[in-house]
């Protein structure tokens, strides 16, 4: 597939580099002109994937990092978004668990286990690929 724009971007696995991914997302896609909801959604997905590379991947090391891709593509009348969150932290071990709603690996109580959840209810597609001991990568993808 051909992009007809893409960037990506690496940042230390800081929690205050979530709200950076929100905001390089947000700037790059704002010149397709996405509705406030559709901006909203990606933004929250892209953060809640953040979030897990930074709490779940790296279990909060901060000195990992964290590689952030986006690219898009017209499709008919639509414009194909596709982002890809990646880690090289500690993988994955059943995907389909983390998934469930309410799981979690946390032992911090303010951990809800609902981060695959919001992604897949803000996004058309969701996919993630991870193998134990060298990393996680998801791919967020929408049209608008």
């Amino acid at each position: 597939m051909m992009y007809q724009n893409q960037m990506v971007i690496q940042f230390k696995s800081k929690s205050i580099n979530e709200s950076f991914a929100r905001a390089v997302i947000s700037s790059f896609l704002a010149q397709l002109d996405p509705t406030i909801e559709q901006l909203h959604d990606i933004k929250t997905a892209v953060s809640e994937a953040v979030t897990n590379c930074i709490i779940h991947g790296y279990d909060s090391d901060h000195n990992q990092d964290v590689k952030l891709f986006c690219g898009y593509y017209m499709e008919g009348e639509k414009t194909k978004i596709i982002i890809e969150i990646v880690d090289m932290g500690k993988g994955i071990e059943d995907i389909e668990q983390a998934k469930e709603p309410l799981f979690t690996t946390s032992e911090d109580i303010d951990r809800a286990g609902l981060g695959f959840t919001v992604m897949e209810s803000m996004m058309d597609s969701v996919s993630v690929k991870s193998k134990l001991g060298e990393g996680t990568t998801v791919t967020l993808e929408i049209e608008i």
